[in-house]
């Protein structure tokens, strides 16, 4: 069991972070408040490979694998700057039309993943449906050689910025009559589909949408895969890089806040010539925070490991469980540095507080703590299925 990187995974995150230092929490948050997008830090990201590491070299890409992709999304969320769309993009989207694409989308779509120029989003979700694809609403019908999308779809991040959606759909399978899974590549201006921001109490330069597909016409190839039946697999192709590249953010992001604390209980100093961080009641608490953020790292790691492996049932198990222990330990260690930092804490400044949003969400998406916690209690503990 060897739990140190590779010389050149250790070249990357050192890489990646003196990149994301470059740019910054500060740059981040402007960003979000201006209600611009982190377009210059994307494409300098691309230009220098790391967007497309887990790419495969005859596309463009780095040949890497999850675990090279979860070090730069892990680095840049600790230089505080977490991209949410290098999990919906590079990890989710790349992912499934490399697995499962026909080698004609591979050729089309691949090198554009591999240095950052396209952008491509995931759309699952639904307002009636959440992330359940049993009860998607979302139908895909023939209509001669092509293909009609009729639907609705929400929480979908940075439609605003990608140049295609990856939609999953439902179709009617011919030889049963039942409807089954499918993904379509849409392009972001197709006609039929339309879109609305959704207000969110997050800072964030990547916004989230409701998406309206009224009759989107797309020709035969839109559809992912050979044949219907590359739908279910290639959706469940796309989860595990989802949770652990969303896992990597999160430790990432308390890994931030931890140091930004740190900083600051171990210079500030009110009561005689003792910094604060010298007191128990405020060291402790960073440091059981700095306990849990790295137990996760270790869970990413070694779900990043399985995946890269091809052992895809491990590594769902531990995908969960690092999404879970993550999202814990990143909402755990952003609380307990602006309790630390007290008013200061609440500052956009400091750079904490800024985060309290997005770590909340993280233990809600792209799956809850509480479906996690089933899936373990059924897959793991052997437990009766309760919903």
């Amino acid at each position: 069991m060897n739990f140190d990187l590779t010389p050149e995974q250790d070249q990357l995150r050192d890489a990646v972070r003196a990149l994301g230092r470059r740019y910054g929490h500060s740059y981040f948050v402007e960003k979000a408040k201006s209600g611009g997008h982190t377009t210059e830090l994307w494409e300098e990201a691309g230009r220098l490979g790391y967007l497309g590491v887990n790419v495969p070299t005859e596309y463009g890409g780095g040949g890497g694998g999850l675990t090279e992709l979860a070090i730069v999304g892990e680095e840049l969320a600790a230089a505080g700057c977490p991209l949410l769309l290098l999990v919906v993009s590079p990890a989710i989207a790349a992912t499934v039309i490399h697995r499962h694409g026909t080698e004609e989308q591979r050729k089309r779509f691949l090198p554009g993943f591999a240095d950052g120029s396209l952008k491509v989003v995931f759309a699952i979700t639904e307002p009636d449906a959440g992330s359940n694809f049993h009860r998607l609403g979302t139908v895909a019908r023939r209509d001669g050689d092509d293909w009609l999308l009729s639907g609705r779809k929400c929480y979908i991040s940075g439609v605003d910025e990608a140049q295609y959606v990856l939609v999953v759909a439902r179709t009617e399978d011919a030889a049963t009559g039942k409807l089954k899974p499918a993904l379509f590549v849409v392009p972001t201006d197709a006609a039929g589909l339309t879109r609305s921001a959704l207000d969110m109490e997050i800072v964030s330069p990547e916004n989230q949408f409701l998406l309206y597909l009224d009759d989107v016409r797309l020709p035969a190839d839109a559809l992912v895969g050979e044949s219907l039946d590359a739908g279910l697999p290639a959706l469940f192709s796309g989860l595990n890089p989802e949770r652990i590249t969303v896992a990597a953010m999160g430790v990432g992001t308390g890994r931030y806040a931890i140091e930004r604390a740190s900083e600051y209980t171990a210079t500030r100093k009110v009561w005689g010539g003792r910094s604060i961080g010298a007191h128990q009641g405020v060291a402790h608490p960073l440091a059981h925070a700095a306990v849990q953020v790295e137990l996760a790292r270790l869970m990413i790691h070694k779900a990043a490991t399985l995946y890269d492996a091809g052992r895809d049932l491990e590594a769902g198990v531990a995908g969960n469980m690092a999404k879970y222990t993550a999202g814990e330990a990143a909402a755990l260690a952003v609380d307990t540095a602006v309790q630390a930092l007290g008013g200061a804490g609440m500052t956009t400044e400091y750079g904490v507080a800024t985060l309290l949003g997005a770590v909340r969400a993280g233990r809600i998406a792209p799956v809850s703590r509480e479906m996690i916690l089933n899936f373990v209690a059924q897959h793991v503990l052997g437990q009766e299925k309760s919903y």
